[in-house]
C-alpha cells in the first residue's frame, strides 16, 4: 500500500467516517430557487407567515405572478424581485406553507448552498452524508457541461424530501438560483439515471 492512502485511510478512520465505494443505480434530479422576475401569469395573492418563526399562518404576504408562486411550492423557495418585499424569499413547505424570510432554507431551517446542498429521505442517506457523483449515469440529454459542474461538486445531505416524492435511491441536488425565463426547459434542470455515486457516511 502506498504511504499516501495509508495516511489517508488511517485519518478517515480516525475521524469516525466511513467512505463507500462508488455504487451505480442512482437518480439524481435537481432543484432551485425561483426568480420572481423571471415567471409572469396572472396575480395571485398569498398568505402565510411574515417571518420563519411560525406556522399555517395567514397574514397576506404580497401578490405575485401565478408562475412564480407555482414555481415556489414546486421548488421550495423564490426571491422576490417586486413590491415592498423585493429582494426577500418566498419560502413553502408542506408542513408550514408560504412565509417570508431572508434567505432559501432547507428542511432544517439553514440557509441552502448552491451546489452543496442536497436532499435524500433519511433512511436512504442520513443528514451529513457527503456525495460525490463519479458518473451522470445513462441517460442520453444530460448536456457534458452539466454533468462536468456536478461532478467536480461536493454535496451534502442537508435537506429532506416533501413526503411521498423521494424513495430509495434518489438524491435532489441544489442548485442555486434560475439563470433565467424557462429555466426547466434550460440543459440545467436535468435528470441522472443510472448515476454512480461515492458518499462518506460520519458518525452518528
Amino acid at each position: 500500500m502506498r504511504p499516501s492512502i495509508a495516511i489517508a485511510l488511517t485519518a478517515l478512520a480516525l475521524s469516525g467516517c466511513t467512505a463507500e465505494e462508488s455504487e451505480p443505480g442512482w437518480e439524481a434530479t435537481v432543484y432551485y430557487t425561483a426568480v420572481e422576475s423571471f415567471h409572469d401569469g396572472a396575480p395571485v395573492e398569498v398568505t402565510g407567515c411574515p417571518t420563519i418563526e411560525c406556522e399555517g399562518g395567514d397574514d397576506p404576504l404580497g401578490s405575485y405572478p401565478e408562475d412564480f408562486v407555482q414555481a415556489v411550492e414546486d421548488e421550495g423557495t423564490g426571491r422576490i424581485t417586486s413590491g415592498d418585499h423585493a429582494g426577500e424569499y418566498l419560502n413553502w413547505s408542506y408542513d408550514v406553507g408560504y412565509w417570508l424570510d431572508t434567505a432559501p432554507r432547507n428542511s432544517h431551517g439553514d440557509p441552502l448552498r448552491p451546489f452543496a446542498s442536497a436532499a435524500a429521505d433519511p433512511d436512504v442517506l442520513a443528514e451529513g452524508t457527503q456525495v460525490r457523483i463519479t458518473d451522470c449515469g445513462d441517460a442520453e440529454d444530460v448536456d457534458p457541461e452539466v454533468c462536468d459542474r456536478l461532478q467536480t461538486a461536493d454535496w451534502t445531505i442537508e435537506d429532506e424530501f416533501t413526503p411521498g416524492l423521494g424513495g430509495d435511491r434518489h438524491i435532489d441536488l441544489y442548485l442555486g438560483e434560475e439563470t433565467g425565463p424557462d429555466f426547466t426547459e434550460s440543459a440545467w434542470y436535468t435528470t441522472l439515471t443510472n448515476a454512480r455515486l461515492e458518499t462518506q457516511n460520519g458518525p452518528r
